[in-house]
């Protein structure tokens, strides 16, 4: 994730609606994938002062300041270009939803700024109503969470995909509740954006290795999907990941199934990538090593400069991974990256970055 400028020079992150030094409204313009200062204009809109182009909030701006993203003026749509891939929203008649869902749109938006930066394909329900790509975020019943006492009942929303719906459980944005549940599920890592990014690889998975050329090689390194998969999962929850699991994948759920090996594969390709592009922005050097920026070929510019190949990327990652580990546990948090990539795990991540690159172009 990039940092970006305000006309005034003051820096702007990603999340930002306003510029704390000269006040300006700020937004994201997905046509330009930047931030930019905005001034009022004629008749509700406002001028991107980056490239003087008019621009209409989002209306999950306006009306609810969940989103910081504009919508071109030449564009009939009302919601932004993320928000537009929401089928169903939480129920805002519950206080708390509205700050969960401002959380888990957040992590979406993170989520689609790396697939536009690896350039993608997203495709929602409007330009394919069967498979497109579309969210529903959903609530148990009741659940415990940071604003009442309320002790969970039952869990009846799952966080999964289908066909291209990838449904979040609102719970997932309770802070308490995500890490009560990391825990009864022995988990080393949990996150929103964690799940967003999971779940993204398997809509790619049936974009860009289901009835492709790939498929075969999708197979020769993840295995043959075509296992049951229920059978599959109801073994690994009964029966745990297979020992030694760390030398074959990257998660010990990644073992569960061909289809979970791939996600949690896609997963971490996209930590890592979205990570170093952080690193590489801010000028960090790890032991006299610039961390470079790690885009596909598709996305080159003028002052960009490539990792040479898969290898460089993960020895900047290697180098990296370790110095966030040793910064956190210095603020008495938890490991940044809680995993080792070795053995096989390393042959997928270089397949993965094969295929999004292929895709990229």
């Amino acid at each position: 994730m990039k940092t970006f400028s305000c006309h005034c020079g003051n820096t702007l992150h990603f999340e930002n609606s306003r510029c704390l030094v000269c006040d300006r409204a700020v937004g994201f313009l997905p046509d330009e994938k930047k931030m930019s200062a905005l001034e009022p204009a004629a008749e509700g809109s406002w001028k991107a002062l980056i490239n003087n182009r008019l621009y209409r909030q989002c209306s999950n701006y306006s009306e609810y300041a969940i989103c910081n993203w504009m919508v071109p003026v030449e564009e009939h749509d009302t919601l932004c270009a993320s928000c537009r891939l929401n089928h169903i929203i939480p129920n805002l008649s519950e206080s708390q939803n509205l700050t969960l869902w401002y959380r888990i749109e957040v992590a979406k938006r993170r989520l689609l700024y790396t697939l536009y930066s690896l350039n993608l394909p997203v495709s929602g329900r409007a330009e394919d109503p069967a498979t497109g790509m579309a969210f529903e975020f959903l609530q148990d019943d009741t659940f415990l969470d940071e604003f009442s006492n309320e002790l969970t009942s039952q869990h009846n929303v799952f966080t999964g995909h289908k066909a291209g719906m990838i449904t979040i459980n609102v719970v997932e944005a309770d802070p308490s509740a995500r890490e009560e549940i990391r825990e009864k599920m022995k988990e080393r890592y949990r996150t929103l954006l964690g799940h967003f990014r999971h779940e993204s690889g398997h809509y790619y998975w049936e974009r860009l290795i289901a009835g492709t050329e790939n498929l075969d090689s999708f197979r020769y390194f993840f295995g043959d999907e075509r296992v049951d998969y229920q059978a599959a999962m109801k073994s690994y929850y009964d029966q745990g990941p297979p020992p030694h699991w760390q030398d074959s994948w990257v998660s010990a759920y990644a073992s569960a199934h061909p289809w979970e090996d791939w996600a949690e594969t896609w997963a971490h390709y996209l930590h890592i990538v979205d990570t170093l592009e952080t690193a590489h922005d801010f000028g960090f050097r790890i032991q006299g090593h610039e961390v470079s920026e790690p885009k596909v070929a598709g996305q080159l510019t003028s002052a960009y400069h490539m990792p040479a190949s898969f290898d460089e990327l993960i020895d900047d990652w290697s180098r990296l991974s370790v110095a966030l580990n040793a910064l956190n546990r210095s603020m008495g948090t938890g490991d940044a990256y809680p995993f080792v990539l070795a053995g096989n795990s390393l042959n997928k991540l270089r397949y993965m970055h094969q295929i999004v690159t292929a895709a990229g172009k």
